[in-house]
C-alpha cells in the first residue's frame, strides 16, 4: 500500500512537556505523537510541524503532517491516533494532505494567544494556563503598547531568529489586547513567523507598560534598535491557536 501524507491539527497541554520537538532528555510532545504513530504502522523518522513551541507553552492548533500507509478513512486515524496518545494531547482533525506539504515552509500566517490575570494572591486553578501578574495592568495602556508592534519591523531586541544568521524582520498583523471578565486580559497576536521567545518578551514589556512601570513609547523605541527586551512572561499563559495556510 503507499504512502500518503496526512494533516493533524493538534491541542496539547504544554505543562509537562520540555517542548514540542523531540530532545535528548525529556517529555517532549513530539516524542509521544511519534510513539502513538508507530502501532499504526508509521515508519517516519520526524514528524512535520508548523512551529516549535517551548516548555510549559501550549497549543490548540498546532498543525503536524506525516506520512503512513492507512487504509481507511481520515475520520478512523483520527479515533485510532487518539487512542494512543496521552490525555494531554489530542488529535482534533485529519485530512488528506498533498504529498509535498509542509506545515511549517506552507505557513501563512501563525496566531497565538497569551492570558494573564490580576490577581494579588496565588490561584492554583488559573494558574496552569495565565500569568498571574501583579500590580494590576490597565487595558488602555496596553492597547496603546500593542499598536506599535503592528506592521513589519526588525524585532531583534525581542528575539532570536530560529537559524543562527538568520533574518529577524517580521511582519505582525494584528496585535491587540481584550479583557475577559473581571481581571483577565488576553493579547492575540498574528505573524507570518516569529522569533525565538519574541512573543513572551512582547507580553512582558507590555505588562510593565499595563502596570505602569513604563511608557507605551518604550515598545517603539525597542523597535528602533534600543536594548534587548528582557522582560519575558512566563511561558504557562501562551497558546498556539492557529496557523493558517
Amino acid at each position: 500500500m503507499e504512502l500518503a501524507r496526512y494533516k493533524v491539527i493538534l491541542a496539547y497541554d504544554g505543562s509537562t512537556f520540555s517542548g514540542l520537538q523531540r530532545q535528548a532528555e525529556g517529555r517532549s510532545v513530539q516524542g509521544v505523537v511519534e510513539a502513538a504513530l508507530r502501532p499504526l504502522g508509521w515508519q517516519g523518522k520526524s514528524i512535520l510541524a508548523a512551529g516549535r513551541t517551548d516548555a510549559g507553552v501550549h497549543a490548540s492548533g498546532q498543525v503536524i503532517a506525516f506520512d503512513l500507509a492507512w487504509r481507511d478513512s481520515p475520520a478512523a486515524l483520527l479515533k485510532a491516533l487518539n487512542a494512543g496518545l496521552p490525555a494531554s494531547v489530542a488529535a482534533r482533525e485529519v485530512s488528506a494532505a498533498p504529498v509535498d506539504f509542509h506545515p511549517r515552509y506552507a505557513a501563512k500566517l501563525r496566531g497565538y494567544e497569551y492570558r494573564l490575570f490580576c490577581q494579588p494572591e496565588r490561584d492554583p486553578l488559573r494558574e496552569r494556563y495565565a500569568w498571574r501578574a501583579w500590580p494590576p495592568v490597565k487595558l488602555s495602556r496596553l492597547r496603546s503598547a500593542a499598536r506599535a508592534l503592528r506592521g513589519e519591523h526588525d524585532f531583534a531586541a525581542f528575539g532570536s531568529p530560529p537559524k543562527k544568521g538568520g533574518s529577524t524582520v517580521r511582519k505582525v498583523r494584528r496585535a491587540s489586547w481584550r479583557k475577559e471578565g473581571e481581571d483577565e486580559f488576553v493579547f492575540t497576536i498574528k505573524a507570518s513567523g516569529f522569533l525565538y521567545h519574541m512573543v513572551r518578551k512582547m507580553v512582558g514589556l507590555q505588562v510593565k507598560v499595563g502596570q505602569g512601570a513604563l511608557e507605551p513609547e518604550s515598545v517603539g523605541q525597542a523597535l528602533g534598535g534600543g536594548n534587548k527586551v528582557r522582560q519575558l512572561a512566563p511561558p504557562q499563559g501562551l497558546c498556539l491557536v492557529a496557523v493558517e495556510y
